[in-house]
């Protein structure tokens, strides 16, 4: 049975958030809000719990997880960054995107894109997601909370609760967070690639159509 945490959106207590941080170090799955929508996540080194949200999700092990990282040194720990997708990045993080780069070492095989060896990272501009970052001291593994048959990631945390309750450790209720995940955008390559286009704006890479 899930933990329940009603926490503050935008000063969240310090004691819940040491609190989640210790269900996500012992294996625990947990729900917690982004700077998009509601989001899934694990220890990046647990593969366990990466299968447990696999099965919530109901996705192949072809489907690619985020690294949820604190900031961009973090991101450039798991990724290889030159100096102009380092520009690209500090204009767009913290927010709502999240950026396919190419995987350093760090980056577990199982995590990486098969062919490609790329991760998908992403900065999120959320108080409750960087307070549990920083107390974690490395990314989550996570992926959107976006049910099998749903056309809309979940929104309502009372609902979450009723649907995940018995599946996942803790839900960080922090309010309703919104239903748009975040803009996905290649970097991998010669030039930025659209992957998925949500509430990160597309104008900052002039991509816009």
């Amino acid at each position: 049975m899930a933990q329940f945490f009603s926490i503050h959106p935008e000063n969240p207590q310090p004691r819940l958030i040491r609190q989640a941080a210790e269900i996500v170090r012992a294996g625990g799955v947990i729900v917690y809000p982004t700077d998009s929508c509601y989001a899934l996540g694990c220890h990046i080194g647990d593969k366990d719990a990466e299968r447990r949200i696999r099965e919530i999700r109901q996705v192949q092990s072809d489907h690619h997880f985020t690294l949820v990282c604190r900031d961009l040194s973090e991101i450039a720990h798991y990724a290889r960054v030159d100096n102009q997708q380092f520009r690209m990045l500090k204009a767009a993080t913290p927010g709502s995107y999240t950026f396919i780069l190419e995987a350093t070492r760090e980056v577990p095989r199982r995590l990486q894109h098969s062919k490609r060896a790329t991760i998908g990272l992403r900065v999120p501009q959320h108080p409750v997601a960087q307070a549990l970052l920083e107390e974690l001291g490395e990314p989550l593994l996570s992926a959107t909370l976006q049910m099998p048959g749903d056309e809309l990631p979940l929104n309502d945390p009372e609902e979450i609760r009723d649907r995940l309750e018995k599946q996942v450790g803790l839900i960080m209720d922090a309010g309703f967070c919104g239903v748009e995940p975040s803009t996905v955008i290649d970097l991998s390559g010669d030039f930025p690639q659209v992957i998925r286009k949500g509430k990160g704006d597309l104008a900052l890479f002039g991509l816009e159509h």
